[in-house]
């Protein structure tokens, strides 16, 4: 199933696995970016609802912006390797 889910997310999973740099993985880090995509989703939905209120377009940008951050920290956290994750947070 993992692998399958790999695949599909492959576009956005390429982009933090490639490179040959040494990284230096530590596996609270994953935990960390989990929390932090389960946040920005969180925080999406708080902003989407709170715009239905409003009735403007103009609170879409950051629905989408937090939507975004949440949609690839929770892809790479949960589908991607030690790289990946290393990657997304500058460890080198």
């Amino acid at each position: 199933m993992k692998n399958s889910f790999r695949k599909l997310f492959s576009p956005v999973l390429n982009i933090f696995e490639s490179g040959d740099d040494p990284y230096a993985y530590k596996p609270l880090n994953r935990k960390i970016l989990l929390v932090i995509g389960v946040l920005f989703s969180g925080l999406a939905s708080v902003v989407a609802y709170l715009s239905l209120d409003a009735g403007e377009v103009g609170f879409l940008i950051p629905v989408l912006v937090f939507s975004g951050i949440a949609f690839v920290t929770l892809v790479v956290g949960l589908l991607g390797n030690e790289r990946a994750v290393s990657k997304i947070w500058g460890n080198r």
